[in-house]
């Protein structure tokens, strides 16, 4: 029954981000009355045997504050106490043959 409750969600808006082995997807869903709502799923293909794992969190608007301050937090722990190199992925001619849907 949880499986209903979540396809039946529309959603509003989407983003998606590559990052290296990993992909993220930033998502606006909007219940049965409205009320937006974000999921955070990370997706990354299991080397063994190529497929998918996901993961995802539910953000709900009341906690954004309280999730970002957490989050900001964090984030500049480590960039304090450890060097940081971000990483820029740029395309990959190689990999553009790699089918879009692959993320899944």
């Amino acid at each position: 029954m949880a499986d209903y409750d979540n396809k039946d969600r529309e959603e509003v808006f989407s983003k998606k981000v590559r990052a290296g082995k990993r992909t993220y997807f930033f998502d606006v869903k909007a219940t049965r009355s409205n009320d937006y709502y974000v999921t955070i799923t990370e997706s990354k293909k299991r080397l063994e045997d190529g497929v998918f794992i996901k993961h995802k969190i539910f953000l709900y608007k009341e906690d954004f504050e309280k999730f970002t301050e957490g989050l900001m937090e964090t984030l500049n722990y480590v960039k304090e106490n450890q060097e940081v190199e971000e990483k820029r992925y740029e395309y990959n001619p190689d990999a553009a043959s790699i089918k879009a849907d692959e993320d899944f």
